[in-house]
């Protein structure tokens, strides 16, 4: 079933010891540690692991890997995972190689080949290897990916059938070499697709458009875009609502 919108259109912080780096860290939400791993390809990815209060719930209903768009970092994602933890899901938010504190430098992605860009779909199975290793339940790991991250989030659950909800917010069709449509096509039966973008992304609702044609009609995808928003993690500064439909696509179908 395929389902598609258009749109028009003081929270308290805590700090708290990391138990990874013993360093403070402000969030809004109690419970987030900075952690890292290591790659297939011998790269260390640096991440943010927003963890559910085991005094609170038993058991997390899911992680999430939460992958940024680029020039981003994996702190864009904060407002959006403490979100999740208030609906006892753990996320973790990683910094892709070439950005942030990962490997090759906050800016390293500036001279990256696309063979370099397309590399960092390591980032995303060690970020997977790291939640298992954690206790993760394989299928019950989702993803959710902004521009860059979102085509190499789409890449990864398309060659994965344990891998069941993605969630892209501007998906383009050819990201520095890591191209959207044909993993759209190899979505299966049993994967599920949220797909986001805004009319004043120049020409990002039509690239989505086509990428959310491309899925198969037996999977079930929606398409949602806005009338204004900007681009990836930036919609959810934009539009507040969308935290509410991103978490309601999950709960639908995890």
């Amino acid at each position: 079933m395929s389902i598609v919108v258009i749109v028009g259109l003081a929270d308290i912080s805590f700090l708290f010891r990391s138990e990874h780096q013993g360093n403070l860290i402000k969030s809004k939400y109690p419970i987030m540690k900075k952690v890292s791993f290591v790659t297939a390809d011998d790269k260390k990815i640096n991440a943010d692991y927003y963890i559910v209060d085991k005094n609170k719930y038993t058991n997390p209903k899911g992680w999430l890997v939460l992958t940024h768009m680029m020039p981003a970092v994996k702190e864009s994602w904060e407002d959006l995972a403490n979100e999740l933890q208030v609906e006892e899901y753990e996320s973790l938010a990683i910094d892709l190689r070439g950005h942030g504190e990962s490997a090759e430098g906050s800016d390293g992605f500036v001279n990256f080949s696309d063979k370099e860009h397309r590399n960092s779909i390591n980032d995303l199975k060690a970020a997977i290897s790291f939640l298992k290793d954690n206790g993760a339940e394989p299928e019950k790991i989702f993803f959710i990916g902004a521009s860059i991250g979102a085509n190499l989030s789409l890449q990864y659950v398309s060659e994965n059938e344990d891998a069941k909800i993605v969630v892209l917010l501007s998906p383009g069709i050819n990201y520095r070499g890591i191209k959207a449509e044909a993993p759209a096509r190899k979505l299966r039966l049993n994967q599920k697709a949220l797909i986001i973008s805004s009319e004043d992304d120049e020409g990002n609702d039509n690239e989505a458009k086509k990428i959310f044609e491309s899925i198969p009609e037996n999977v079930q995808k929606e398409l949602k875009i806005y009338k204004t928003g900007g681009h990836g993690t930036d919609i959810l500064t934009g539009q507040p609502d969308l935290k509410n439909v991103i978490i309601n696509f999950i709960n639908k179908w995890k």
